[in-house]
């Protein structure tokens, strides 16, 4: 498998805390951004079995730091150990199975496409990488995610 996890539940596997730091490349202007700081996926008595992803941190962008935020949804997908990933508003983002520890999703915005790539490390590692390609936009944004035994409360 050449160093991947398979993830029999990713919704199970997700849950909980952890740390984040997420490198944002302009691959156009060479500028670099940083992300830093925590993810909570908590149950979500609204999602039937889903859990809602709270991201807060601080990102700096040409040396200007900036307090960050974003919301999404996890519910559970239409096969077993799968997840349906949603924007706070419900609407869909992409589709997420981790079963063989590595995941390609496409999602469409206007007329950028995102394309991300999930890999799990190990037990308390996952990477995403998404490649953001359009008119105005050539971007790289890679987030290392190390589990977090005493995650903030968001």
């Amino acid at each position: 498998m050449g160093g991947l996890w398979p993830v029999g539940d990713v919704l199970a596997y997700l849950a909980g805390g952890w740390r984040v730091r997420r490198s944002v490349r302009d691959l156009a202007s060479g500028d670099v951004g940083v992300f830093e700081g925590a993810t909570v996926f908590r149950p979500s008595a609204e999602d039937g079995g889903g859990l809602l992803h709270l991201e807060r941190g601080t990102f700096t962008w040409r040396s200007v730091a900036r307090p960050a935020e974003r919301t999404l949804r996890f519910l559970p997908g239409p096969v077993p150990g799968t997840a349906d990933v949603r924007f706070a508003d419900g609407r869909f983002f992409h589709d997420l199975d981790l079963t063989r520890g590595r995941h390609v999703a496409d999602h469409p915005c206007s007329a950028d496409l995102y394309r991300g790539e999930f890999t799990v490390l190990d037990a308390d590692r996952w990477r995403t990488a998404w490649r953001v390609r359009g008119p105005a936009k050539d971007l790289l944004l890679t987030t290392d995610y190390t589990r977090d035994e005493d995650p903030p409360a968001h």
